[in-house]
């Protein structure tokens, strides 16, 4: 049995969904452009230095959903995947989870991304599992908090074993695992693998990648 974990933003997207989330609501005015815009790259910009505060982005991120009914953000996600998600999904990406999928593995997205946000993209992909940073509800509303440990450098390793234990697995259960990923942020996780990808790498990630000869790819095509 083969265990396969995949990142989502810039790995299996041509993109960052947690980016285009926060500039979809901006350009549908629910976002102030002002004060919004230069915060949401500042962040982007924290992520791929890997300076990020993940609480401090996590309270930038999930506070819109708590204004707003569930009814009102589903018919927002639904405008957002279509016009937004569905473009970054590309072939390459579709092709190399349903071929993981059909070899019988047991395949996940291990996200930072929130769930909200992530978890009908994990579905347009036909991947069964998702192991997103989760944000608290009350009520069936978002409190704009998050619940749990961020699924966030070290933290994929914690929500990764938490979930394969509720499933009645660990790591030993499986011949070989699979990590892809584009960010160094995830080397912790890529490291606990027994076959890491550097997808599309950043140049850390890539400089990482070479010194061990882990394998490189690219699903933009």
């Amino acid at each position: 049995m083969e265990l396969v974990l995949f990142d989502l933003d810039n790995t299996l997207l041509a993109g960052d969904s947690d980016f285009e989330w926060a500039q979809y609501l901006i350009s549908r005015g629910v976002l102030d452009r002002e004060v919004y815009e230069a915060r949401n790259q500042a962040f982007f910009d924290q992520y791929k230095a890997g300076t990020l505060d993940i609480f401090e982005f996590l309270d930038f991120q999930l506070k819109p959903l708590a204004r707003h009914s569930r009814e009102q953000l589903d018919a927002w996600h639904r405008e957002f995947m279509e016009s937004r998600i569905l473009p970054m999904m590309t072939a390459d990406a579709r092709g190399l989870v349903n071929r993981h999928i059909e070899a019988g593995a047991i395949v996940a997205i291990v996200t930072a991304t929130n769930s909200f946000v992530t978890y009908p993209i994990a579905r347009a992909f036909g991947i069964p599992h998702l192991i997103a940073t989760i944000p608290a509800q009350e009520d069936g509303n978002f409190t704009g908090k998050p619940r749990g440990t961020p699924a966030f450098k070290a933290g994929k390793i914690e929500r990764v074993e938490a979930w394969l234990e509720s499933l009645g697995l660990c790591w030993a259960s499986f011949e070989r695992s699979w990590f892809y990923s584009d960010s160094h942020n995830d080397l912790p996780l890529l490291n606990k693998v027994s076959d890491p990808v550097a997808v599309d790498p950043d140049e850390t990630l890539l400089n990482h990648a070479n010194a061990r000869g882990w394998p490189v790819l690219s699903l933009r095509g």
